[in-house]
């Protein structure tokens, strides 16, 4: 009878019996004893291999293995001696496939070299760890929206207009219908489902062609969009914090193996669950890092070090709200306490991290919206379709975006955001 097959993650549950695993081999040493260290992309386990065990052919295979070399080995479980963690004892071993002068050993290489072999890059510890707790994170959002009564409105990639500016746009011809844009945002999508539907959400990629070489910029990125009909900019920060901790729980509960391969110390995510986020307005943003050294002037958007200045003075996540409205975007709804500023929010992550989040309260004005279009220059021609959501049974209603490798890029604590897609997309990089 042949060993059942069974995956890394499951052989807690297989102590003692005999099993066969398939995966690649990250590394084997050779003494006596032969040990192999195999993943199987649910898990990493060691193997043992000794000739008294295993039969003559197998011990001698485990000798000659090489880096990412495909294996199946059949073995006995039982528990490491001193960790009590599984291992495997190998009987019998087969080769599935050579691997020979793989690029990526275990000495240092450059972000360059890395970046150019990202393909299998992939199966380092350290990215596994950092793509599994994405996993989680895109899968929390999701249930998040659909268990909270909303619907998912999936937005198009190709847009005949701008979402959020039109210096950033990457444009391409569309038949005979002149230039299509990848999309900088599904919100506009979103607003015209509210009447359908009272709360909508859209999870997919977005496009900037901004010429940025921060930690914190892809130019191709995952963007999660709710909309809600009915509501105000309260509401918007009232529902970021809860996906926020909603997410984090997730991970703090499913993706501890993952957390500890980074080293990430949990305590200040577990800070996040317990209390109420902060909360500023933008004038009190710009006293705050004034006096934490900022040369930064009111009426001047934060920059990426405005960010981290402030958010390095804080263990909690920060809401700064209601921004000039001169550099948010032409939808958004102005704050009838002050014309200069826009009820918009953004949410800074802290330990330096910046904004994951940014949204607000939307215009509901018809003729706001018409003021706005023409302030800004744009056609409107291309937004009528968008002024009908004003037109038919207009109501308050807010939203926001999360950007999910931001959101990745904070919750694993990694230095860049380079790391946190399977195929980063960033200014000078295509491939692969």
């Amino acid at each position: 009878m042949e060993a059942p097959v069974v995956e890394i993650r499951h052989l807690k549950q297989h102590i003692g019996e005999t099993v066969t695993l398939r995966g690649w081999v990250r590394n084997a040493r050779t003494s006596k004893t032969r040990f192999i260290d195999l993943r199987d992309g649910s898990g990493f386990v060691q193997c043992v291999v000794g000739a008294a065990e295993a039969d003559p052919a197998s011990y001698e295979l485990a000798g000659k293995l090489t880096q990412e070399c495909a294996i199946t080995i059949t073995g006995r479980v039982q528990q490491h001696p001193r960790t009590g963690e599984p291992e495997l004892l190998g009987l019998s071993l087969t080769l599935v496939g050579d691997s020979v002068d793989y690029p990526i050993t275990p000495k240092e290489h450059g972000t360059a070299f890395l970046m150019e072999n990202r393909h299998i890059w992939l199966r380092s510890k350290r990215q596994w760890a950092i793509l599994r707790i994405r996993h989680t994170l895109a899968k929390a959002i999701r249930d998040f929206f659909d268990e909270d009564g909303f619907t998912l409105l999936d937005a198009p990639i190709l847009t005949p207009s701008a979402c959020e500016g039109t210096s950033n746009l990457f444009g391409t011809q569309y038949f005979d219908e002149g230039m299509a844009f990848l999309s900088q945002s599904g919100q506009l999508y979103q607003e015209p489902g509210l009447a359908a539907f009272g709360k909508t959400y859209c999870f997919g990629p977005t496009f900037r062609a901004e010429k940025s070489k921060t930690r914190r910029h892809l130019t191709e990125f995952w963007m999660c969009e709710p909309e809600m009909a009915f509501a105000h900019l309260e509401d918007v920060m009232t529902l970021g914090e809860r996906l926020t901790k909603f997410m984090i729980q997730r991970v703090l509960e499913g993706r501890r193996e993952e957390l500890a391969i980074l080293e990430r110390d949990l305590g200040p995510l577990e800070t996040t669950l317990n209390g109420a986020f902060d909360r500023m307005t933008y004038s009190e943003a710009v006293d705050r890092l004034k006096g934490l050294g900022s040369d930064i002037v009111w009426g001047e958007d934060f920059g990426n070090d405005d960010e981290t200045i402030l958010m390095n003075s804080t263990d909690r996540p920060l809401w700064v709200h209601r921004f000039p409205k001169a550099f948010k975007a032409f939808y958004m709804e102005p704050d009838p306490d002050d014309a200069r500023l826009a009820l918009g929010a953004d949410l800074l992550a802290p330990e330096g991290y910046g904004e994951v989040i940014g949204g607000g309260e939307r215009a509901s004005s018809l003729q706001y919206l018409l003021d706005q279009i023409a302030k800004e220059g744009l056609d409107q021609a291309d937004y009528e379709w968008y002024l009908d959501v004003r037109r038919y049974g207009s109501v308050p209603h807010a939203g926001f975006g999360l950007g999910l490798e931001r959101a990745v890029a904070w919750i694993c604590k990694l230095p860049h955001v380079r790391e946190t897609a399977p195929y980063p997309r960033m200014l000078g990089t295509l491939r692969p």
